[in-house]
């Protein structure tokens, strides 16, 4: 039996709204669950697994249309859904009204319900969110039915906050998978009893890594995973990168050495910077002109200015500026230290020069 599981689509959602590619983000959510489905059909897989969040929110009744008729173009892929967190199932929701194609499962109860599908000996179980948190750890002490055949788990949730669970228990309770989902962060345990796809977009700077999907094969004879991979699918990735100067480095040398790195690792991908080193105190590096220029989610300036201060103490014992550097510079500084001062003496060096 052969699968592909997803979760995490959170179609809808607009990534990176505040950014010239923000529209192009927004599709890239939709296109890509799109290729799932392709990958569903060109795959021949017997069942597509959706562990909660294919919405960002409360789906619309067009949202629905969309996602049926994706869902429509594979009636030979039975299609088995729960609500996440963010998607949950309200009394008004347009899903207690809709009419899905005919492979299309939504376990949309609260409680644990079952979907069998004799074609491939499979029962899938689970249950969708009806609340935004569920803290009570569930699936604790909860195991397959007895019953042969192939038995899926399918739930949305690992944190606190939204059904905490043991992943070692996981491995034991006597299911042949167990579909997760709710981390965006692909992760495949070692013995194949459980996996979590991520979202198969990045959705926000912070999502670092490959994104993508989960295909697996199950033995009809076994019930158990004899394959499991994680297959990259995202347009793009967000990518952190840290960028060295010296008090030698310039606004230009610093703009090419970024473009450099852009190039290197693909300019179709978004980036976040971090600028660290010593640079000339003179130097105020023009951020805000990086970030119009490429594709850069943010850029923390974490560079420190090389002041002399001995040299600034020698020349103003009895001052203001030789007051400051006696009171605060001190050995080990912590990095809030560090600021103050840096900040502090720049400040004061500048008053006097306007002064003179």
């Amino acid at each position: 039996m052969k699968f592909i599981h997803i979760a995490d689509v959170h179609w809808g959602m607009n990534p990176d709204n505040d950014k010239p590619w923000g529209r192009e983000r927004t599709q890239a959510v939709k296109d890509t669950l799109g290729e799932v489905v392709r990958q569903a059909r060109i795959r021949e897989v017997d069942l597509l697994l959706v562990a909660g969040d294919l919405f960002h929110r409360q789906p619309l009744l067009r949202d629905l249309k969309e996602i049926n008729y994706l869902f429509s173009t594979i009636p030979g892929v039975k299609i088995v859904l729960i609500a996440g967190n963010h998607d949950r199932i309200r009394s008004s929701s347009a899903l207690y009204s809709f009419t899905w194609s005919s492979n299309v499962t939504w376990l949309m109860d609260e409680e644990f319900t079952s979907v069998a599908f004799a074609d491939f000996n499979t029962v899938v179980t689970g249950f969708s969110y009806h609340s935004a948190e569920i803290t009570e750890a569930r699936l604790s002490g909860f195991h397959a039915p007895a019953t042969p055949g192939i038995h899926i788990l399918l739930v949305h949730g690992g944190d606190t906050a939204h059904l905490p669970l043991d992943k070692k228990q996981l491995s034991g309770n006597g299911f042949s998978y167990n579909a997760l989902g709710h981390i965006h962060k692909p992760e495949l345990s070692d013995d194949r009893r459980w996996a979590y796809p991520g979202s198969p977009e990045p959705l926000d700077k912070t999502e670092t890594g490959p994104h993508g999907m989960i295909t697996g094969e199950i033995s009809p004879t076994t019930c158990q995973v004899t394959s499991l991979e994680f297959v990259p699918l995202s347009q793009v990735q967000y990518i952190p990168l840290v960028v060295n100067v010296t008090p030698a480095t310039t606004n230009g040398e610093l703009m090419d050495s970024i473009k450099q790195e852009i190039q290197k690792r693909g300019s179709e991908n978004i980036f976040r910077f971090r600028i660290r080193g010593m640079r000339d105190p003179d130097i105020t590096f023009d951020i805000k002109l990086l970030e119009s220029r490429m594709r850069i989610a943010e850029i923390i300036d974490e560079s420190e200015p090389q002041y002399d201060f001995s040299r600034l103490f020698a020349e103003h014992p009895s001052d203001m500026i030789g007051f400051y550097i006696r009171e605060l510079k001190k050995d080990d500084m912590s990095p809030i230290e560090k600021k103050a001062l840096f900040y502090g003496i720049d400040a004061l060096l500048q008053t006097q020069d306007e002064r003179s």
